[in-house]
């Protein structure tokens, strides 16, 4: 039918409005996801809709509009910023006589040019299978031609069925090797979840610039730029506080609206060490007229994950691109909640190292507690639970 090219042509946006009140927002994220993907946004075609058309999404008379405006702009791909059934992408293909994805393929090509690690690999091909599984016959005539697989197919098979019998081949063998790592980063969580030391993970909405805080916390020199998910693999720093010792800081994946299933059921295992942390800085970019939503969102992929009742620390960076001062709120209990801070320039930063100080003497402390009691259960002879047990109430530290 047609080719499919790689990556950055130049590719025409369809964004089209059900009613959503943040239209504007969506429109500059899915020109950051393209651009992020290498693509050259050309133009942007925008439409009005009750619902979508079951056939081709858009409609007949939008479809045409859209095929016009390909042609104009010698564009290649078409972005569409929904989420689009198989026959929908097949009808759209064949009628604009050019490549055509969705918002879900569009994060999955992002993710697997960003992937660094052999875990993340493997991750991220996993998600693009099984997105896959249910388009295989999409721009492909010959699937379904009845010839010879030297090798591969099965009696009578067709092209397509031993396309998709292989696919189904490939996704069990990258789950079997996925839970293999699984298990290793297992025994590795557990052993953090045993210690002592503070675990804090790093959660929020992508380019919200957790990887910058990150570095900035920790001088870990990982990767930061001012660009969607540049940011796929966990990566693991200590953090020593004055006061309180170390402390362990992880930068993880960032968050997005719609965040496609199939993503976080294979990064299921990165996402989860997330609900295992002890807290979360929730970073989030106060510079983003959007960032009400965005906190939402991420709300929303930590309750999928199970990491819902995790204490948060809200960080509001970028605190430099507004008016407003490096402050810390405290709530009832005393305990530092949410910080203003600026990575780039530092603003802040004190104020946040010590809610992680504070938030380490206080694991410390109930740790001690803990032990304490466990061991007057075991021997009523041992002195020392309930003393202790005194001296944090009297402190007012909150169990």
């Amino acid at each position: 039918m047609f080719e499919r090219p790689a990556g950055g042509e130049r590719a025409v946006i369809v964004q089209l409005d059900f009613g959503r009140a943040d239209l504007h927002e969506d429109v500059e994220e899915v020109r950051l996801l393209a651009e992020s993907a290498g693509a050259e946004v050309a133009e942007i075609v925008f439409g009005r809709r009750a619902s979508p058309d079951p056939a081709t999404f858009a409609g007949k008379g939008k479809v045409h509009e859209i095929a016009a405006t390909v042609a104009a702009a010698d564009a290649g791909l078409v972005i569409f910023n929904h989420e689009l059934s198989p026959a929908q992408q097949r009808n759209l293909e064949r009628e604009l006589k050019v490549r055509v994805v969705d918002r879900t393929a569009l994060i999955l090509d992002i993710f697997a040019l960003r992937a660094q690690s052999a875990e993340g690999k493997l991750q991220v091909e996993l998600a693009q299978l099984e997105h896959l599984a249910t388009r295989l016959v999409r721009g492909w005539t010959h699937l379904e031609r009845q010839k010879g697989g030297i090798g591969l197919r099965g009696p009578g098979e067709t092209q397509l069925e031993t396309d998709r019998r292989l696919l189904g081949n490939r996704v069990r063998l990258l789950k079997e090797r996925l839970v293999k790592l699984e298990r290793q980063r297992g025994v590795q969580r557990k052993a953090r979840a045993r210690g002592d030391v503070l675990n804090v993970s790093l959660v929020g909405y992508t380019n919200a610039g957790k990887s910058t805080l990150f570095n900035a916390l920790t001088h870990a020199g990982v990767y930061a730029a001012d660009q969607l998910f540049a940011t796929l693999d966990t990566t693991s720093r200590k953090l020593w506080l004055e006061g309180a010792g170390n402390i362990v800081v992880s930068d993880t994946v960032g968050f997005i609206r719609d965040l496609p299933h199939s993503l976080v059921a294979a990064f299921h295992a990165t996402l989860e060490a997330t609900a295992e942390a002890d807290l979360l800085l929730h970073v989030v970019d106060t510079a983003n007229p959007a960032r009400e939503e965005q906190m939402q969102e991420v709300d929303k992929v930590l309750a999928e994950i199970g990491a819902a009742d995790v204490p948060q620390i809200v960080v509001l960076n970028k605190q430099d691109l507004t008016a407003l001062p490096a402050a810390a709120e405290r709530d009832e209990y005393g305990r530092i909640r949410r910080v203003r801070v600026s990575a780039v320039t530092g603003e802040g930063l004190p104020l946040l190292r010590q809610a992680l100080a504070e938030q380490a003497v206080e694991k410390a402390q109930r740790i001690k507690l803990q032990r304490a009691q466990a061991a007057h259960a075991a021997d009523p002879s041992v002195e020392g639970a309930s003393t202790l047990l005194e001296s944090v109430i009297d402190t007012g530290t909150p169990q």
